[in-house]
Formats: C-alpha cells, structure tokens, sequence
C-alpha cells in the first residue's frame, strides 16, 4: 500500500483526509473532482508528498493568502513505536500543548505520517498575476509591512532585491519594456472578489511608491515557478555553484538580517559572486528572506557550499533570526539549532525522542542536536 489515496471530503466543514503518500498534483488533482483545492504550491510541489509538507512546515508560493501548511493541517495520523498517535478532533482545543503542531516539525524522527486532514477551499473562479516595481527593496519591504499589517493581502506577494529583479528581467527579455528599473514584486489575486480586493492592494502600493508593469510579466512568473531547480542543474554542469538557503526575522530587523547574511555569503564566496534575495512569506510582525548564490565552482564545490553556508548560518544567528523558515533542520542546519532553542529547548526534544522511540531508529541523525 503506498498511502497515495484521497480518503475523504468534507463537504460542509471544508477539510479534507489525504494520505501521506500523495504527491502534490495528484492531491490537487483529486480535490478538483469535487472543485476543491489545497493551494498549496512550493516549489517542490511536483514531486513533494503530504507528509513531506506536513512533517517540514512547508511553505508554498501562495502562502500570503492560504497561509504555510502547517495552517492548512487540521487532523494528523502518526504511527510510532509505542503506538498510534490520532490528533484533530475539534477545529481548535485547549486540550495541553498542541501535538499536533510538534508532529509538524518532527521531520520523521518521533513516527510515521500517515494521514493528514486538511484545510481545503473552492477552486478559484479568477487568477490574476501581476508585476508591479519599486525603487529600492527597502521601499517594495515597506509596502509589503503596511499590506500585512493592515491585512490587506493577495494570494501571492513576492519581492525581489536589485540583484534578482536583474535576473529576472533578464529572463523576461522577450516581454519588452526598457526602463523597468529597480526591485520587481509579483502580486497574484485568486478567488471571488478578485477586482474589488486587487484596487486595495493597488492603493498601497502606489502609495509606497510601486509602480504598476502589467500582467504579462506577472503571468510569465506563474507560468514559470517551477523552472528554478532545473536551471540550477544545468549552471552546475557549467561550473556555476547555484545554491539557496532561507531565514526570517521581525520587520524591525529585516534591513539588519538581509545585510548580514549577504555579506557573509560574499565574503566566503568571493569574488565575482552573485547573492539575490527575496521576500515571499510575509507575517504582521516579519518575513522571510530567501536568498540564491550564484558563484564560480572550486575544486571542491561541496566544501566550497558547506563554508558559505556555515558563514551564512552564523550570521543568522548572531542576528538574532531563525536558521531556517520552511526548509527545515534536518542534517544541515542542526549544528546552529541549541544556538537558536536554547539547552532547555534541546532537552524537551531529546525527552519527546526518548519516549517515543527509545530504540532510536525513526531518521537517526536528524533534528535533534
């Protein structure tokens, strides 16, 4: 049995029980029979899996309007060694620490996913994406702080500093426009009220000094969101190193994080070294920095990778920001997670594996410091 199935809908409460297995397009595929959707789209979303969302806190390109999957999931299943584990049976409770919300950080080391219920909503009866620019990333920032804060935000809202919207548009020749100038932000609306809601966010953005480029480009970005992996295997085959790494912080701190860990990443990297940013996940109090290197290979680009991402990671830290936003701990990041979680942090962990897989065979090496 491979766990790939929808299992059920709910109709009336809106959720819906998907089994872990199931690959991002088969889950979208499966609720557009009953006109549903998830909305969930990171850029793994071709190839990633339920649980793998679940147990990451994965982060998708909509998430300005639906929100991370870790608001999406309602209900969670979990086999472990001492038994199963059946979370959400209310939409929210008061019922002791949320467990639901520790199996959505585990990264497999306390169990097995098996199912997970979730948030769904109608598919959307209009899709509009649009591109707007603004002078400078700080200013496109601040647009980006006033629309959260007032909670006035589109489904999609990413802005890119002045070394991707380089790249961007360089991408984008074929669109035309001389003179676009600037950091370039992509806004997409989808729903009901899709015009009413896009005039709202126009005023704001007009107000911080955006400027309006039309859907062509904006389109051309949704249309091509899930190209960058690709892309980067073939720099790599052309001796580019093209990596990324993401973090985030508190609107106060943003300007402080973003120029640290650039200049940490170009100072380990070196000359000629090409560090892009974006903002693409935006909460009333912060947001998350995503940032792309691109940088000629050494002989040993793996080791060349590990150094700027320990000088990045560092610099995270000693900014007082979290060393990752959806990407996860894993291996690569657990040597700077009791730097962020503190030792009495470490021992909640170490005792939630202790007592549900005290023969430590759940993703060994994994998560817990």
């Amino acid at each position: 049995m491979r766990l790939d199935h929808l299992l059920s809908v709910d109709t009336v409460s809106m959720t819906a029980v998907l089994q872990a297995g199931v690959r991002g397009p088969d889950a979208e595929a499966a609720l557009g029979e009953h006109g549903l959707t998830l909305g969930h789209y990171p850029q793994s979303f071709e190839f990633a899996s339920i649980g793998g969302f679940a147990v990451t806190r994965s982060s998708g390109q909509s998430s300005a309007g639906f929100g991370r999957f870790d608001d999406m999931v309602v209900g969670l299943r979990m086999a472990t060694p001492i038994g199963e584990l059946i979370l959400g049976s209310s939409p929210a409770n008061a019922a002791g620490p949320d467990l639901r919300e520790v199996v959505m950080s585990s990264e497999g080391t306390l169990g097995v996913v098996t199912e997970v219920t979730v948030r769904v909503r109608p598919v959307a009866d209009e899709k509009v994406y649009e591109a707007w620019s603004f002078p400078t990333f700080a200013e496109g920032a601040e647009a980006v702080r006033r629309l959260s804060q007032d909670r006035t935000l589109p489904t999609v809202l990413r802005l890119s500093d002045e070394a991707e919207t380089m790249v961007n548009l360089a991408s984008q020749s074929d669109i035309g426009g001389e003179g676009v100038t600037g950091c370039l932000m992509i806004v997409g609306h989808e729903g009901a009220a899709v015009a009413a809601l896009r005039a709202e966010v126009a005023v704001v953005l007009e107000a911080f000094g955006g400027t309006r480029l039309g859907e062509e480009r904006g389109q051309s970005w949704a249309e091509g969101r899930f190209h960058a992996p690709y892309l980067r295997d073939s720099m790599l085959d052309a001796g580019v190193l093209v990596e990324t790494l993401e973090t985030a912080t508190f609107w106060s701190n943003r300007e402080r994080l973003y120029t640290a860990v650039k200049r940490a990443l170009e100072t380990s990297l070196g000359e000629g070294v090409l560090v892009l940013c974006h903002i693409s996940h935006v909460y009333e109090t912060g947001c998350s920095l995503y940032f792309t290197v691109a940088a000629r290979q050494a002989d040993d680009p793996l080791e060349q990778w590990l150094a700027a991402k320990a000088a990045a990671s560092d610099a995270m830290i000693a900014a007082g920001a979290t060393i990752t936003h959806h990407h996860a701990v894993g291996t690569d990041h657990k040597p700077w997670l009791e730097r962020e979680i503190g030792p009495v942090g470490v021992a909640m962990l170490r005792g939630l594996k202790a007592a549900v897989d005290p023969a430590g065979v759940l993703n060994p090496g994994v998560l817990i410091p």
